[in-house]
């Protein structure tokens, strides 16, 4: 077992949910509570790591990271084939999970229930953080945990932009594709049972947030 790949793993899913909950509750927030000029080309940016080769994103990525980016004069950051990398990698392949279960919880939040808040003298953050979160909440949970599990078995992008190097970024899916080209197949089942049931588990918890919106459905004529 692999036990720095297990490690590395987990921080940087920790660091990508971190970026997942603060990113992607904001563009959920904006995305599901106001109409703007341009908006539909943000959202098919914010999506395309859905559609896109992971290689491709990687390469993308690459660009937007590497030596000579704007993104790297500005900020004087030298973050490519380094753990950091991988993190962002790990978020932006999770953040459309994220942002569409936010954006749909938010959306779903009765509007009668905020405005009664706002005739009370709540401004609007207070709204935001008083009334609309708190009856957002089980499917922003969601989101994070699915955006989060996705984080966590990111594979081709975290390739391109962060390498696969042992002890330094070779994460756990990094790590099964060489145990399984080494033929080590034992070390590569344990690493496999491992992702799967942190997998089953993300998904279980997402299923169960959902069961009490089905069961209220249920009830109704």
């Amino acid at each position: 077992m692999n036990w720095s790949a297990v490690q590395l793993s987990l921080q940087v899913t920790a660091v990508a949910t971190v970026m997942l909950f603060f990113v992607g509750l904001a563009l959920g927030v904006l995305f599901g509570r106001y109409k703007f000029r341009g908006q539909i080309f943000l959202e098919i940016i914010i999506f395309l790591p859905l559609v896109l080769p992971p290689s491709v994103l990687g390469y993308f990525l690459l660009l937007a990271l590497g030596r000579g980016s704007p993104v790297v004069e500005w900020f004087q950051l030298q973050i490519v084939f380094t753990w950091p990398a991988a993190a962002v990698a790990s978020a932006i392949v999770g953040l459309p999970l994220m942002v569409q279960a936010s954006r749909a919880a938010v959306a779903s939040v009765d509007p009668v229930l905020e405005n009664a808040a706002r005739t009370l003298g709540s401004s609007e953050w207070e709204v935001l953080w008083r009334v609309t979160l708190p009856l957002a909440r089980r499917g922003v949970v969601a989101g994070l945990i699915l955006g989060s599990a996705r984080a966590l078995g990111e594979f081709g992008a975290t390739l391109m932009v962060a390498g696969n190097i042992p002890g330094r970024t070779q994460t756990l899916p990094l790590a099964v594709y060489d145990a399984v080209q080494a033929r080590r197949y034992d070390e590569a089942n344990v690493m496999l049972l491992v992702l799967t049931s942190l997998a089953f588990a993300g998904l279980w918890c997402v299923r169960r947030l959902e069961q009490p919106a089905y069961r209220r459905d249920a009830g109704r004529p």
